[in-house]
């Protein structure tokens, strides 16, 4: 089974998407800020994380940012998922180290075909 973490502070937000993804098939574990991500992260390590960029504590381009330049998380694919949907926006997350970008409210089926070749090309 695939755990992915999904770090997001909106409470609605996330039950819908943990339910959703669990009914998929994933194995769903869940952080409300960014330092919880970046823990849990460390030490659940998930075959991708799905990142919320506006959070408390830290915010999801510094998360992205730690998980990225740490040894042991650097691998993990990440996915930004934010409201924002200015190029700028998706330019900025890439940029913080974010191998994808989807938009909310989240389209479960775009998603689930961005996490799947993010996945695919990390078994490869």
């Amino acid at each position: 089974m695939t755990k992915v973490l999904l770090v997001e502070d909106n409470e609605m937000n996330r039950d819908m998407l943990s339910r959703r993804l669990t009914r998929k098939g994933f194995d769903v574990i869940v952080a409300i800020d960014g330092q919880s991500g970046i823990d849990l992260a460390k030490s659940d390590q998930p075959e991708v994380i799905l990142m919320d960029m506006s959070l408390p504590v830290i915010d999801g381009w510094e998360a992205t940012r730690v998980l990225k330049a740490d040894t042991s998380t650097k691998h993990i694919p990440i996915i930004a998922l934010t409201a924002h949907a200015m190029s700028s926006d998706r330019d900025k997350a890439l940029a913080a180290g974010c191998d994808d970008y989807d938009t909310k409210p989240v389209e479960l089926p775009r998603l689930l075909e961005k996490m799947q070749t993010l996945l695919t090309a990390e078994s490869s």
